[in-house]
């Protein structure tokens, strides 16, 4: 096998490598399109996904190599391999741009606090950018975001929506408060229904473990514990979903400041 293609089984498998070299992989006709090009490092096509004119077209003016489809499925991390992958360089970004300091916006960040399903990290990405988030904050114990899993599940956000990990949320969030920033935490121990807060202002939502919630230290560094109101017999939502509901209602209510 050569030592490209074990290159990228290693890449989609061990976060630390990914994480040494700092790179990626990328899969997918869309995730590839919207990759920016000088992220782009090495591009890699099946036999098979060349017979298509629009997939020609797709890859016009860019270095490739081409490999059999059976090996093609080897390097995938999908059960249906679509073709085409890349190699890419990791993002990069300050806390200013996760605070939105280059177009002026008030400050929108979710924090998140040990999630660890890939499918919800890449689905609060995806919300995050079309709730207009400006950045997104996660300890460590939260999944990589390079996961293959996740980046499949951002549809492309992950490109646009600055993030970073931090070794010590607590004060993070504490150098954030410092500056302004009003933190909401989603709460079984809620007081305030989410949607009579005011988020107008510099915020950050923290949304915790999927299993487990908001650890206790994190859960403290809230200036306001909030709540979700719901019917029939459901205790909590998704993470995910929790997260997405309160962004949208930041946003709306962002509309008409």
């Amino acid at each position: 096998m050569k030592a490209d293609v074990k290159y990228v089984m290693q890449l989609n498998k061990k976060p630390r490598q990914r994480k040494k070299d700092g790179v990626f992989v990328v899969e997918g006709p869309k995730m590839f399109t919207e990759l920016p090009s000088f992220l782009r490092m090495k591009t890699f096509v099946s036999e098979s996904f060349l017979k298509e004119e629009t997939h020609k077209q797709l890859l016009a003016g860019i270095p490739f190599e081409t490999v059999k489809d059976s090996v093609f499925e080897q390097m995938s991390d999908t059960k249906t391999p679509q073709g085409i992958l890349a190699v890419a360089r990791q993002l990069s970004y300050e806390m200013g741009d996760l605070l939105g300091r280059e177009n002026s916006r008030k400050p929108l960040l979710l924090v998140l606090d040990k999630i660890q399903d890939p499918g919800n990290l890449g689905t609060m990405i995806r919300a995050g950018e079309a709730a207009g988030v400006t950045g997104i904050l996660m300890n460590r114990e939260t999944v990589d975001i390079y996961n293959p899993k996740v980046i499949r599940s951002t549809m492309g956000a992950l490109y646009r929506v600055p993030f970073a990990y931090t070794d010590n949320l607590v004060e993070t969030l504490k150098e954030l408060k410092e500056n302004g920033m009003r933190v909401f935490a989603a709460h079984l121990a809620g007081m305030h229904v989410y949607d009579k807060v005011d988020y107008t202002g510099a915020s950050a939502f923290l949304i915790g473990n999927e299993a487990n919630g908001l650890s206790d230290e994190i859960a403290a560094m809230a200036d306001c514990y909030i709540k979700i109101p719901m019917c029939g017999k459901v205790e909590s939502l998704n993470a995910a979903v929790a997260a997405s509901v309160l962004l949208f209602e930041a946003a709306r209510q962002r509309r008409w400041a």
